[in-house]
């Protein structure tokens, strides 16, 4: 029976031997012909408490395939106390991280495994290491020593790691348990039981001697090498490792897109039964399981190429075995010569894990269409008659291709000592049709994600270096395999890159524990609390925006498409030309009737954009303009209905042009309005924006009056460029044009929540009408009490939607307010208009715990799987007892705190401050060093060259460097890199607390020389 519902895919694998950390590296091993047989390493010795020296088998015990390590184990990553993690045998440890990267080599996630019924099959044996515990006394009193010692352990313990509730069990029938298992779960997919199965062998050898019985039974090598088949054959060396495999029904495999190693035709398990003695091997027996594979694959014997043999290269064994094969080609008619090999011969014998690295060796090979050469074989063994007549090993590498109808096909045998044999058939993956081509983006993400800090760093080092040795797929496919099929966890980082240099410093950065603007790395939270996309009023605009993202973005394309057609009947002017430059557009110097429908456009599209990367908002929330586009993502209005009150409504704003005025005061709202008492009816407080960000409208002379009075008591505060005074009593002379903008408006009911900044609460969508549309003109904006009410009662995560950050600064004063900030994130700026900006915001959201949609970054296409790094174990000792708790260890450079400790000077700081400048910087193109920021540490950040959201990343980069909190605003109030880095010495130096905090009204002697800083941009623009 065979056929894609039957057959079997081989789609993920792992394995572990001296010196060989993955299917890759084994395959180098195996095409080169090399072998990892060596000797007992000295570093063990003294943990097996083992001397040798005085036993007559020393050689012969003391060679094998020996790991150089076996009691390192990352304890954290498997959610394993330090107790339990010395209690267990490393054969547990070992099955535990086999299993892991052979899920992940199938580019499966744990989340997709979790709950369902998938087997658990593996093949193992004792180590020794429960008798050495009991030797050391280690196991006296221990909770957790009946855990440890338990072999059925191993596949239970593999079943949690997953949450996954099929069949789990350690199969023992000898030297062929792992093969064994791997027919088992095989009989359990095909018969519909489940159709996934993770099925493996580990064996591991905490103390030579205890290959004592072996040797006495004439089964090890005199010569401590392994001779499958050749005329040196005198027996076998031990080895240790493992491999698994993950197995998966063939037409899901197909369908899923996976990537097939090989497909698993057939299978036999049989018994010898009397027909020898015991531990003598039965050719009938062997001959018995290859002839139930043929009939379960439903192949003649003559398909089968190539048979990976047990082949210990034993004196009875090589023999009795190719004897069991004639008897098989003697029934089949096989009218030419069969290739063999065996594994053996280059990582030693595994015992119970040996038929899954046979296994595992021959499904490459069919993978990779070459036989690989046996290392070392001179001539065949002169027990086996007229060897070259029905057998070939082969001495070099040999090219393995198939034909139309008739793929490559091996056989794989294991024999257990008691008589258990079992044969599997393994078939070439069917040719798939090569998969679209798809235009490679011009920004791709890298994501990563890890445990722990540390490994989130390794795992950036194993890419870099993954990248160094050359790539083996597009940079798309490989973002899209960490995006989609890598589990995550809470330490993130992802890289946004859009050519090979890029990604490599991305990665270095990662590596070495810093971020930059499209490197970003955090820690996400159980619950981050709601999705809130706050939209800014009129400011943000600017030349050009959104044309990159147009040509960039079909999705945000589609969406100022659909705005132009609902602006259209309002406007005498084209919003696709304006965009896309196609053609005559007005300026956005021609007034707010031009950039009030443009900004609308830009962030209702936006916001679609975000939408589709699996960004979708709970709550919305506008600053004045803003809440038209607000109320229109969370579908209170239609796009028609708001396109229409943001027309007329701007149109009717040119009445105003002229009559009043505006201005910033940086100064808490309660000593404005204390001061407004001298003019009043005349003077109002139009905005709010934070406990010392205040905006005052009214009558001109009035402004001018107010502004020197507050300029005379010391505080900041100027002219805003606008030409009208907007949130003011002279709004009310266009009354009922904004009422007629609105008319006939149907405010529908939405589960958005939509925060109004007119009530500075939530408001009932449907009282959206035509009224609260004048009310949200006329009325003072109540943005900063809006926010801080929605932080500090439900945190969440805020996301400006617009073409440039305006309130980024702002709702970054108020979160620094609260124990736990919220993360506060931009979408576009004014010097990176593109996708890569949005998916850089994008990772900022991820790596705080926001839930995004990776594969939509991608556009939707699935390239083919490709290999990536494993994940970086971060393995400590245990071993026979549980680590004394060591004292707290400095942080390693690189590591949260590392660069605190070395700031302990001015000096210091200011380099730092410097390089932190220098690096952001160069994001703009700039090729300024730390070195030369230094001699020019009296120059602004302004005269640098900075803007707002290089000063917000500037603080979010100190604070994470020296371990402090400094607030959104430092760059505001400290202009210079020399100021910034002596107030920020001053708060890692210890301080007395001498009194309370100062009242926060900025002076206007730290705030020279910066009226036209796009750092302020929030106070200039942002409030009509």
């Amino acid at each position: 029976m065979s056929g894609a519902a039957t057959d079997i895919a081989v789609v993920g694998l792992s394995c572990r031997f001296p010196g060989v950390h993955g299917p890759e590296a084994f395959w180098r091993l195996l095409a080169d012909g090399k072998s990892t047989v060596g000797t007992f390493p000295a570093s063990r010795a003294a943990d097996a408490q083992a001397d040798l020296s005085a036993h007559p088998d020393a050689a012969t015990l003391g060679a094998g395939s020996f790991l150089d390590s076996v009691d390192g184990f990352d304890a954290e990553f498997f959610s394993v106390s330090a107790a339990e993690a010395a209690a267990m045998d490393p054969v547990q440890r070992l099955g535990l991280e086999l299993a892991w990267e052979a899920v992940e080599d199938a580019g499966v996630t744990a989340a997709a495994l979790a709950g369902r019924e998938v087997d658990v099959v593996v093949g193992a044996a004792p180590s020794g290491y429960d008798q050495l515990r009991k030797r050391s006394g280690s196991d006296r009193d221990d909770h957790y020593a009946a855990l440890g010692s338990s072999g059925a352990l191993i596949a239970n313990r593999i079943s949690s790691l997953f949450d996954v509730r099929g069949m789990s069990l350690c199969a023992d029938s000898g030297q062929s348990s792992s093969l064994v298992s791997l027919a088992l779960t095989c009989d359990r997919i095909r018969s519909g039981a489940v159709d996934m199965a993770l099925a493996g062998g580990v064996h591991l050898i905490m103390d030579p001697e205890s290959g004592t019985g072996l040797a006495n039974l004439g089964a090890l090598s005199p010569e401590g090498r392994c001779f499958p088949f050749d005329e040196r054959a005198g027996g076998f060396v031990r080895g240790e490792g493992g491999a698994f495999v993950l197995l998966k029904r063939l037409d899901l495999a197909v369908a899923d897109g996976d990537h097939v190693y090989a497909v698993v035709r057939g299978w036999g398990v049989r018994s010898g039964g009397a027909s020898s003695r015991m531990p003598d091997p039965s050719p009938t027996g062997q001959a018995s399981a290859v002839l139930s594979a043929l009939r379960s694959a439903d192949l003649a014997f003559d398909a089968v190429d190539y048979v990976e043999a047990h082949g210990t290269g034993t004196r009875l064994g090589d023999p009795a075995e190719l004897a069991g094969l004639r008897e098989v080609q003697a029934e089949h008619g096989r009218g030419r010569p069969l290739t063999v090999g065996s594994v053996k011969a280059n990582v030693g014998h595994l015992e119970p894990a040996a038929g899954l690295a046979g296994f595992v060796k021959t499904a490459l090979c069919l993978d990779r269409g070459l036989l690989v050469p046996q290392p070392d074989f001179h001539a065949p063994n002169p027990a086996v008659s007229d060897f070259e007549k029905d057998f070939e090993v082969l001495r070099t590498a040999r090219p393995w291709t198939g034909e139309p109808g008739r793929p490559r096909r091996a056989g794989v045998s294991s024999i257990g000592m008691g008589g258990t044999n079992a044969h599997l058939i393994l078939e070439q993956a069917p040719e798939l049709p090569a998969p679209a081509p798809v235009a490679a983006p011009s920004a791709v993400p890298w994501v990563l994600s890890a445990r722990t800090e540390a490994a989130l760093r390794a795992q950036a080092a194993r890419l870099k270096e993954f990248v160094t040795d050359g790539l083996p797929s597009p940079p798309a496919a490989v973002g899209h395999a960490l995006a989609t099929a890598r589990t995550t966890f809470a330490h993130r980082a992802v890289v946004v890159a859009g050519d090979r240099a890029e990604t490599l410093a991305g990665l270095d950065l990662l590596a070495r524990g810093e971020t930059s603007a499209r490197a970003v790395r955090g820690t996400a939270t159980e619950a981050t609390g709601p999705i809130v996309f706050v939209f800014p009023g009129q400011g943000s605009q600017w030349l050009g925006m959104g044309r990159q993202l147009y040509a960039e973005s079909p999705v945000f394309a589609a969406s100022i498409d659909a705005c132009a057609k609902a602006l259209d009947p309002w406007l005498d002017w084209s919003l696709l030309d304006l965009v896309t430059g196609a053609g005559p557009a007005p300026s956005l110097d021609d007034g707010d009737a031009v950039v009030q429908p443009a900004l609308f456009a830009m962030m209702v599209s936006l916001a679609r954009l975000w939408q589709s990367l699996g960004v979708v908002p709970d709550v919305v929330m506008g600053h004045s303009q803003g809440e038209i586009a607000a109320a229109c993502t969370a579908g209170a209005l239609s796009l028609e209905d708001a396109a229409r009150v943001i027309a007329l409504r701007s149109r009717a704003l040119t009445a105003l042009a002229g009559h009043g005025a505006m201005c910033a005061v940086a100064a808490p709202a309660s000593w404005v309005e204390e001061r407004l008492a001298r003019w009043p009816g005349r003077l109002c407080v139009a905005v709010v924006n934070g406990p010392a960000s205040v905006v005052v409208a009214g009558d001109s002379a009035a402004v001018e009056e107010f502004t020197a009075l507050a300029a005379d008591d010391g505080v900041r505060v100027r002219r805003i460029k606008v030409r009208f005074a907007s949130h003011s009593p002279l709004v009310e002379r266009i009354r009922d044009q904004v009422l007629e903008a609105g008319a006939g408006t149907t405010p529908r009911e939405t589960a958005v929540e939509f925060h109004s900044t007119v009530t500075a609460g939530p408001l009932d969508t449907r009282r959206l009408d035509a009224a609260y549309w004048y009310d949200n003109l006329r009325s003072q904006v109540r943005f900063g009490e809006a926010v801080e009410q929605l932080m500090r009662e439900r945190g969440g995560v805020f996301v400006e939607v617009s073409p440039h950050p305006l309130l980024q600064v702002a709702m970054g004063e108020i979160a620094d307010t609260l124990p736990v900030p919220p993360p506060v994130v931009s979408t576009l700026s004014r010097h990176d208009g593109g996708l890569g900006k949005v998916l850089a915001s994008l990772a900022e959201l991820h790596v705080h715990g926001a839930p995004v949609n990776w594969k939509a970054a991608f556009g939707g296409a699935r390239p083919p799987r490709t290999a990536l790094p494993t994940y970086p174990f971060q393995r400590q000792r245990y071993w026979l007892t549980a680590p004394a708790e060591a004292a707290e260890e400095a942080p390693a450079d690189g590591q949260p705190g590392s660069r605190a400790a070395r700031l302990d000077s001015p000096a210091a700081v200011l380099a730092l401050v410097c390089e932190e400048t220098a690096a952001l910087l160069r994001t703009k193109g700039s090729a300024l060093t730390g070195t030369d920021l230094q001699a020019r540490s009296t120059e602004t950040f302004k005269a640098l060259g900075f803007d707002s959201s290089l000063a917000v990343e500037l603080r979010n980069r100190l604070n994470a460097a020296a371990g402090v909190r400094l607030p959104a605003t430092v760059a505001f109030s400290r202009p210079t890199a020399r100021e910034l880095a002596l107030h920020l010495h001053s708060l890692l130096a210890p301080q007395p607390c001498d009194g309370p905090e100062p009242d926060p009204v900025v002076a206007a002697d730290d705030l020279v020389d910066r009226s036209d800083d796009d750092l302020y941009a929030l106070i200039d623009r942002g409030y009509v």
